[in-house]
C-alpha cells in the first residue's frame, strides 16, 4: 500500500519531507507553543503517537518525525560498519530536521530505539535539548550488561536483528506481518493487538511488507550491537552525563521494567531525572495514552 492510501490519523497537521545525503527524513507538524519532538521506536513509526499527539499540540507545536528507514522516510544504505545507523547519526539528523523547522532548542520525547537517539541527542547536543523524555527502555549499554537468561528470552530479538545480513531479513520477510503482529501484541500488557487501532496496524502492515523497510530495522539492531554499544560504553567510562532535566516512563508490564529498576538505572545517566511506571505494557502512548499524556504534560509544560 502506498503511504497516501494509508489511512490519516493526524489531521490538521501538515507533512513534509527534509532532504539529508542518505535519503528524506519525513515529519508531521501540527499544534503552537514550544516545539516538542516526538520519535517513535520499533516496530512501529510517527504513527504510534496518534492518541496523544492531537492534545499535545494544544499546547506545543509537535514535530513527529519517522526516523531514517522507519515510516515513510527514506532507507539509508546498509554498511559494514552499521553508521548511517547509529543513534549518533540518527541523533545529529534530528537536530538538523528541527533547525530546518526553525528549532534551535527543542523538547524532546522518545519511545524504544527513539528513546535511544533521544539519549543520544541529549548526550552529543546539551545546547539542543530542553527537556527529555525516555519512555520503556534503558540505555544500550545496560540492555547488553543485564543481558541474564531471563531477559535474553525477552528481549530475543536484540540479538536476532543483529546478526550479519540478510539472515534475519529473510526470515521475517518469509511471514512478515505475522511476525510483526506478534512482535506488537507479545510487548502489550494484555499480550494481544487490541491497544492498537486498526487505522494505525495499516501502516505498521504496510512498513513491513517492504524487505527494504525490514533490512533498514534490522540494521539499526546491529548498529545498536556494535558502535552504539561503543559510544554509550565510552560516555559511562568517560561518566558523561544527560544535563537537562529528564522523566523515565515504563510500563509496569513493558520491557525496560524486567532488566532493572529504571529509574535507579538513569539516575547513573542523567543529573536531574524522575519519573514513574505506568499500568501498561511496552507500548505506553497506545495502551495507556491518557496517563502517559498526563506525564508528558506535566513534565514538558513545569518550570523544572
Amino acid at each position: 500500500m502506498k503511504s497516501r492510501d494509508l489511512p490519516e490519523l493526524f489531521p490538521g497537521f501538515s507533512s513534509q519531507k527534509i532532504s539529508f545525503p542518505d535519503g528524506d527524513v519525513f515529519c508531521r507538524v501540527g499544534g503552537s507553543g514550544a516545539p516538542l519532538l516526538l520519535l517513535h521506536g520499533y516496530p512501529q513509526s510517527h504513527v504510534m503517537w496518534h492518541k496523544i499527539a492531537p492534545a499535545l499540540s494544544d499546547q506545543f507545536t509537535v514535530i513527529l518525525a519517522d526516523l531514517p528507514g522507519y515510516g515513510q522516510s527514506d532507507c539509508p544504505p546498509l554498511s559494514a560498519d552499521h553508521s548511517a545507523y547509529s543513534k549518533r547519526t540518527m541523533a545529529k539528523t534530528m537536530v538538523q530536521l528541527m533547525a530546518e523547522q526553525g528549532h534551535e532548542t527543542f523538547f524532546l520525547a522518545g519511545h524504544d530505539r527513539g528513546g535511544r537517539v533521544s539519549y543520544r541527542m541529549a548526550l552529543d547536543h546539551p545546547q539542543k535539548v530542553k527537556k527529555l523524555a525516555v519512555l520503556d527502555i534503558l540505555p544500550t549499554f545496560d540492555y547488553w550488561a543485564k543481558m541474564d537468561r531471563e531477559f535474553a528470552l525477552k528481549v530475543y530479538h536484540w540479538a536476532f536483528l543483529a546478526q550479519p545480513a540478510p539472515f534475519p531479513e529473510n526470515l521475517i520477510s518469509a511471514s512478515a506481518i505475522s511476525y510483526l503482529e506478534h512482535t506488537l501484541a507479545s510487548w502489550t500488557a494484555s499480550k494481544d493487538l487490541s491497544a492498537f487501532s486498526e487505522a494505525a496496524l495499516a501502516h505498521y502492515r504496510a512498513a513491513f511488507s517492504n524487505p527494504r523497510r525490514v533490512a533498514a530495522s534490522c540494521e539499526d539492531y546491529r548498529a545498536g550491537a556494535t558502535i552504539d554499544l561503543n559510544h554509550d560504553s565510552l560516555d559511562r567510562e568517560n561518566q558523561r552525563k544527560i544535563s537537562c532535566p529528564t522523566l523515565v516512563l515504563w510500563g509496569n508490564a513493558g520491557i525496560a521494567s524486567s532488566a532493572s529498576t529504571p529509574l535507579d538505572t538513569w539516575q547513573e545517566w542523567a543529573i536531574s531525572v524522575k519519573g514513574t511506571g505506568i499500568s501498561s505494557g511496552h507500548f505506553l502512548p497506545e495502551e495507556a495514552p491518557t496517563e502517559a499524556l498526563q506525564q508528558m504534560k506535566t513534565f514538558f509544560s513545569s518550570d523544572h
